[in-house]
């Protein structure tokens, strides 16, 4: 079973503290459907294309697990906390493998 990946690209946040809100209730979510952090923000230097304020990447056990927890009631409750000040592209993405 190849993983499953959430990456995040975030244009524009106009305030840190529902971002805040967002992360802490979110993590728990994620983290019971197997998410474990691999970017979160930090330090960064855009090469090519567009620039973004913050990167996010979550690995998850399977594609079908990252989209249950998108999905969920749970982790789109705390969504709302950021969603109407924070605009970010966000995909689910399957892992691959040359193993």
């Amino acid at each position: 079973m190849t993983k499953g990946y959430w990456v995040a690209l975030y244009k524009k946040i106009e305030n840190k503290d529902d971002l805040g809100s967002y992360a802490l209730k979110a993590t728990e979510t994620i983290k019971n459907y197997g998410g474990k952090p691999l970017v979160r923000g930090g330090k960064y230097n855009c090469l090519e294309g567009d620039e973004y304020q913050r990167t996010v990447i979550w690995e998850f056990p399977s594609f079908a697990e990252a989209e249950k927890c998108y999905n969920s009631k749970e982790y789109q409750n705390a969504w709302s906390l950021a969603k109407n000040t924070t605009e970010r592209n966000l995909q689910v993405i399957e892992g691959f493998s040359i193993e």
